[in-house]
């Protein structure tokens, strides 16, 4: 009887692991509002879609788009994505998106990576500079979600929240 009850017990968190797995996998629609013309944005939407993500492009610009979404200028980059109902700004990396889709802060509308960092996803070239993800809340303040530090690519992330 106990060899009956191990054996069910060890299916049943089987079952629950594999459905945990294909359910964590599956991928997500994303909005990206981009210019047309823009080439690193559409390295980022590639980089979004080898990441599994099923993208929408909008090509009509990114102003009235982040302006929506509720991200000030000051943080802004050359395209705004909509995942999940929330706003993703940037050049953010796709294992960042994914984990804040994930479990998103409950006061959080978004992440932002400023301006076009080099090294950043879409802006790959000959060297890279470090950067941050940043975290934004309602209010419109951010803090540092993640930094990435080109030294070394394996273990370039530190995650902070």
């Amino acid at each position: 009887m106990n060899t009956i009850i191990r054996k069910l017990i060890y299916q049943s968190i089987l079952a629950i692991t594999l459905l945990s797995a294909a359910f964590s996998v599956t991928a997500s629609n994303i909005d990206v509002y981009k210019s047309p013309t823009c080439k690193c944005c559409a390295k980022w939407v590639d980089h979004l879609r080898t990441n599994g993500f099923i993208v929408n492009i909008k090509d009509i610009g990114n102003k009235e788009a982040r302006k929506h979404a509720g991200i000030s200028s000051a943080l802004g980059s050359c395209h705004t994505a909509i995942v999940d109902g929330y706003a993703i700004e940037g050049h953010v990396p796709a294992q960042d998106i994914k984990r804040f889709i994930n479990n998103p802060p409950g006061n959080a509308i978004g992440l932002a990576v400023p301006g076009m960092p080099m090294g950043s996803p879409g802006m790959e070239g000959s060297h890279s500079d470090p950067y941050n993800v940043l975290l934004i809340d309602k209010k419109g303040d951010a803090s540092v979600y993640s930094r990435h530090i080109p030294s070394d690519q394996r273990e370039s992330v530190l995650k902070l929240k």
